[in-house]
């Protein structure tokens, strides 16, 4: 079991003001695997100070040198792969060989890309008589989540970091011993004191803190979206800049030339990574009602595939949920679907055979799903998939954007050009085009209650840097 007991503030590890401790529960065996301090609000406070105190020495570095802390950054993390891959996985439930490749390969990844970026990126130019300069927004603070909570720290700090911020970051407290091992490798890349600053805890105390704070320029959140909006709330006091990156119900349209078999099978992988725990998860899959029956045997045939079980064992797909709240939540979801009259193609709301310790959920399909039902408007953030039956290309686009969100969402067609023009008009910030691959050089975000503002590649750097005009005389 990991014992951590010390907040990493000013370059330091040191003790909490308080003395309370969070219980991490491991999501297959359910004990508990870790315990990390439970920060106070003068703990987010000194944190905030430091950070503030160190901004102007750190905006000030050369974008040469910070790329070169960033790139020791990224080498102490792909140094310590393994340790991390075995944490994510007890601490979230993802597959192991899936908890490598992303949940540490991705943020190994974009520590590198934040580097790069440095060594190309026009922090100014001339426009007419003014030069327009780039500088860092100021003191950010990031507010992470538990799904891929590294690389959810990662699209934050790095950036953030490149840009010349300075930082203050709250880990999800249900996923946060990842992010000690990234304190750790920061403290030993020498970065300069108080450029990054970890403080553990609870959001209704240190989120709350680091949301309202007048030395705090910009937060950073991603999470649901009620608690989005409480940040926006906080932050409004001080009229700071926000960026959010919040729930997601993406609906993957399979048009009726589509190729149903790869269109069902990648949608099914679009839902159920990470156990559907993923904020862009393709959890409502739209189809030409005279093709349902087909659709129906696809998918029963598909979900056979899924191997449900420890995460740490090679084989399995399917880990647990990362809490027993999850699954109760998952669980109440699919049976107020089937109460509303859906029909269950696959799983259901009882525990899979021979695992009734951990948490986890049978990867269900419910189908003949009504546009409006709870299980088709409301996130799930679960291995759950509603099959929605539409008439025309025109009723498909209306019921994909017939959601309060828009954050990811899908096209499958045999004629691309007429894939991309439905693409054009669904109301979301990202959709893949006959299972196109996530790009992580491409702007990631949502458009409605998904929030606001980009992250990833120079879009995500363009987050943390303000614009300034500098304006000349010319002469006569």
């Amino acid at each position: 079991m990991q014992q951590r007991d010390k907040l990493f503030i000013n370059g330091k590890w040191v003790s909490p003001h308080g003395t309370g401790l969070i219980d991490v529960i491991h999501s297959t065996t359910e004990a508990v695997m870790g315990r990390i301090p439970e920060g106070s609000a003068r703990d987010a406070e000194d944190a905030i100070q430091a950070a503030r105190a160190a901004f102007d020495g750190w905006a000030a570095t050369p974008p040469a040198e910070r790329a070169g802390y960033i790139r020791k950054i990224a080498e102490g993390l792909k140094a310590r792969t393994e340790e991390l891959a075995q944490l994510i996985a007890g601490e979230v439930g993802m597959p192991i060989k899936l908890a490598r490749a992303i949940q540490v390969g991705g943020p190994v990844y974009n520590w590198g890309q934040a580097a790069k970026l440095l060594e190309g990126f026009e922090f100014e130019e001339e426009v007419g008589n003014s030069l327009v300069v780039r500088e860092p927004v100021g003191v950010v603070a990031a507010i992470t989540p538990w799904n891929y909570p590294l690389n959810q720290i990662t699209l934050k700090v790095a950036p953030a970091l490149a840009a010349g911020c300075t930082v203050v970051l709250k880990p999800s407290e249900v996923a946060p011993l990842n992010a000690f091992v990234l304190a750790e490798v920061i403290e030993e890349a020498g970065l300069p004191p108080g450029v990054f600053n970890l403080v553990t805890g609870y959001g209704p105390v240190v989120g709350e803190v680091l949301a309202s704070h007048r030395d705090v320029d910009m937060v950073s959140f991603t999470g649901s979206t009620r608690a989005g909006k409480r940040v926006s709330e906080l932050a409004s006091q001080t009229v700071k800049r926000v960026a959010l990156e919040l729930g997601g119900k993406s609906a993957s349209v399979v048009l009726d030339d589509a190729d149903l078999a790869a269109a069902v099978k990648g949608t099914i992988n679009a839902c159920f990574l990470n156990s559907g725990q993923t904020c862009s998860a393709h959890t409502r899959m739209l189809v030409p009602r005279s093709r349902y029956d087909e659709v129906k045997a696809i998918a029963a045939k598909v979900l056979e595939g899924f191997t449900v079980g420890d995460p740490l064992q090679e084989t399995t797909r399917l880990g647990p949920l990362i809490s027993a709240v999850q699954k109760d939540r998952v669980t109440g979801y699919i049976r107020r679907g089937l109460e509303e009259g859906a029909e269950l193609v696959a799983g259901g709301p009882d525990a899979p055979a021979g695992l009734e310790k951990g948490f986890f959920v049978k990867p269900t399909v419910l189908g003949n799903v009504e546009p409006r039902a709870t299980v088709a408007q409301e996130e799930i953030f679960g291995p759950v998939l509603s099959i929605i039956c539409y008439d025309t290309e025109e009723d498909a686009v209306r019921i994909a954007n017939d959601s309060i969100y828009g954050l990811g969402g899908g096209v499958w067609a045999g004629d691309e050009a007429r894939a991309i023009r439905v693409a054009r008009r669904i109301r979301t910030g990202q959709v893949d085009i006959n299972g196109g691959p996530f790009n992580m050089a491409a702007p990631f975000g949502g458009y409605k209650q998904s929030g606001n503002g980009r992250e990833a590649g120079k879009y995500g750097l363009e987050e943390f840097l303000e614009y300034k005009s500098l304006q000349f005389k010319k002469p006569a």
